[in-house]
């Protein structure tokens, strides 16, 4: 006799069915299976162990599109950022990351591109309305048709190095860490000195080449030193892109005898093109940059030092406090501190412009 085909249930019942089997080894209803499985905090821990142990013990993953369209949230935080690969970009997510996973949210991450006049509306109301809980700006400055899309959202939103009125928002003292870099070539007897920083009118850093390019002018304002007088490029923040500038800064007439970097990648490239010239870092040229990026160390390179991942991690604290509501006037702003950290790159002038 012909075995009967066995009919496939829909994809609802068989949900439906499996969670219940989940609450009855766990002796608990399916409510608290499901907020067990969430993350929410109205579950004791001992609840929860069981609720785990049973949905192992019968392979019960819920459905994550099940448990959205019953709860109207989704579990996922849209995170916008300029680069995926760049060691600042990376680290940002990752903090943002660890704090979101123990929470049960997940990332949905719009690389919006590079320079400007590449750019595209990577971000699209179809891709984001009803699909993420909340937003993450990561040091991304935004067109302004990107802005209004997410405003249009009404979702909380936090940013990270940049300023989006309304919002909240984690991030150093970008003028206060240019400052301090400069005082410090300065404080070493500096006064030729060159500084390779970001383009505002071509790259998606605008607030921090700004900021930074403040900073650094308020440091020679104080010391005398006329606006003239700084031997100024642009970069493009990569070694890469950075060498041939470093190269034709230290090819001119009047080469510097320090150069400032406004982040280390770009000082590492100032450092490549001293080496090709032959010329003794920190005997004939001192070199320093900003972030304290995780190979900074092993060029021996003095910085400015930010606490990268630990933004990525405030800011995601703060989002998740965001889903609580907070009434109007209620922005917050995170600045975290920064450290001068003096290595072996700098030395003070002398007369030859070698070390004292």
């Amino acid at each position: 006799m012909a075995r009967a085909a066995r009919a496939t249930p829909r994809a609802g019942p068989v949900e439906s069915s499996r969670i219940h089997d989940v609450a009855r080894v766990a002796g608990v209803s399916t409510a608290t299976v499901s907020r067990a499985l969430r993350g929410l905090d109205r579950v004791r821990p001992e609840t929860r162990d069981r609720v785990l142990a049973a949905a192992a013990q019968l392979d019960y993953v819920p459905s994550p599109h099940a448990a959205s369209l019953k709860s109207g949230k989704t579990r996922v935080i849209g995170v916008v950022v300029p680069f995926l690969t760049r060691w600042f970009f990376a680290n940002l997510i990752d903090g943002a990351d660890q704090v979101l996973r123990q929470h049960g949210y997940h990332l949905l991450v719009f690389n919006v591109g590079d320079r400007r006049e590449q750019r595209t509306l990577v971000l699209d109301q179809q891709l984001l309305a009803k699909r993420v809980d909340g937003v993450l700006v990561l040091s991304a400055d935004l067109d302004p048709a990107e802005v209004a899309l997410l405003q249009s959202l009404r979702l909380p939103l936090v940013t990270v190095g940049l300023d989006l009125p309304s919002y909240d928002r984690v991030g150093i003292d970008d003028v206060a860490v240019g400052d301090v870099a400069m005082s410090h070539l300065l404080e070493l007897g500096h006064r030729r000195i060159g500084y390779i920083g970001g383009n505002p009118a071509e790259d998606v850093h605008i607030a921090t080449a700004v900021n930074r390019l403040a900073g650094v002018r308020a440091a020679l304002g104080r010391a005398g030193i006329p606006d003239e007088d700084l031997c100024f490029q642009d970069g493009d923040w990569t070694v890469r892109g950075t060498i041939p500038v470093a190269e034709r800064m230290l090819s001119g007439r009047r080469r510097p005898t320090a150069v400032l970097a406004a982040s280390d990648e770009m000082a590492i490239a100032v450092l490549c093109a001293a080496r090709a010239r032959g010329l003794e870092v920190p005997g004939q040229l001192s070199v320093m940059g900003i972030d304290d990026h995780e190979m900074a160390f092993t060029h021996d390179l003095t910085t400015v030092r930010q606490q990268v991942r630990e933004q990525g991690q405030a800011a995601a604290t703060m989002l998740l406090a965001a889903f609580n509501g907070r009434g109007p006037g209620q922005r917050r702003e995170m600045v975290l501190s920064t450290e001068l950290v003096r290595r072996g790159s700098t030395a003070a002038i002398g007369r030859r412009g070698s070390r004292r």
